[in-house]
């Protein structure tokens, strides 16, 4: 068989847990068809996070993002991407009430989506969802540490498990996770330190975003680091393009050559007939 013919192998949730403590493992979120297909071949995991309720909605959390939010945005990341495992973010409310009502919502996702996995945020408090879930069929990856959805109750965003206290809290909801059956944990925003413990701990992937170059991999706002919104971005990000002032140069070049009828030019407009025909329009 020709290489032409060969279909590109979609990487598995097994893939992932064989890369624990070898190769790190690349990530990144999707929330449109053009940047799915952008970055497929270079990630291993493509998150269609809730971060798109910020992202493309201008929201100011991801506390109102609607599951049919999540299943637009994700059929189309879904559709767009052959080689990277695809997840979708379970948005607030929509698991949290039972483990029946999460996996009705999880698998109408998967279903749907064509996803792979979902995410679910917490830790011991959603253990017994997460086991329900994964006994059941649905691949989960845990998010633990700081928990977007839940930014109010903790008093904003800000770094976790700076003291013993929280420590232990932490500690305990990578434990309990991971028990619980969960393919991988999201490590939001944790002190270095105890990411790099968590990750010697636990038998499964680390994924960092905000917390140390020594978890099993890392994760970022795709629009965060190619600088796409011209929005301030955390700490953590490194911005490795600034695509948002190219964009608005562009759109202001177009607007200059529409105004002074620069644009459409011949090579942007069909040819004219030889003989045009000349139709009266009704009055």
């Amino acid at each position: 068989m020709s290489h032409q013919n060969q279909q590109v192998q979609r990487t598995t949730v097994r893939d992932i847990l064989l890369k624990k403590g070898q190769d790190p493992i690349v990530c990144l979120t999707a929330y449109t068809t053009p940047v799915a297909r952008a970055i497929d071949d270079h990630c291993d995991l493509v998150l269609v996070g809730d971060s798109l309720g910020m992202v493309l909605y201008g929201m100011e959390s991801t506390v109102s993002v609607s599951l049919d939010m999540m299943l637009n945005h994700g059929r189309a990341v879904s559709k767009a991407t052959k080689k990277a495992l695809v997840v979708i973010d379970m948005p607030f409310g929509t698991y949290q009430e039972s483990s029946t009502q999460a996996f009705r919502n999880a698998a109408h996702v998967m279903k749907e989506t064509g996803a792979s996995a979902v995410k679910l945020e917490g830790g011991v408090e959603m253990a017994e969802t997460v086991a329900f879930l994964t006994s059941r069929g649905i691949p989960v990856l845990g998010h633990i540490g700081l928990q977007p959805q839940s930014v109010h109750a903790v008093g904003g965003y800000k770094v976790m498990g700076r003291d013993a206290g929280e420590r232990r809290k932490i500690l305990a909801d990578a434990a309990a996770v991971v028990k619980a059956g969960a393919f991988g944990v999201v490590l939001e925003c944790i002190d270095p330190d105890l990411a790099d413990q968590i990750t010697d701990q636990v038998s499964v992937p680390t994924i960092g975003i905000g917390a140390s170059g020594g978890c099993d991999g890392q994760i970022l706002v795709t629009e965060d680091m190619a600088d796409l919104s011209g929005a301030a971005t955390p700490k953590f990000v490194k911005r490795y393009a600034s695509l948002y002032d190219p964009l608005r140069q562009a759109v202001a070049a177009y607007a200059d050559d529409v105004r002074m009828r620069r644009f459409p030019g011949e090579s942007h407009t069909y040819k004219r007939r030889a003989r045009p025909t000349t139709i009266k329009m009704m009055k």
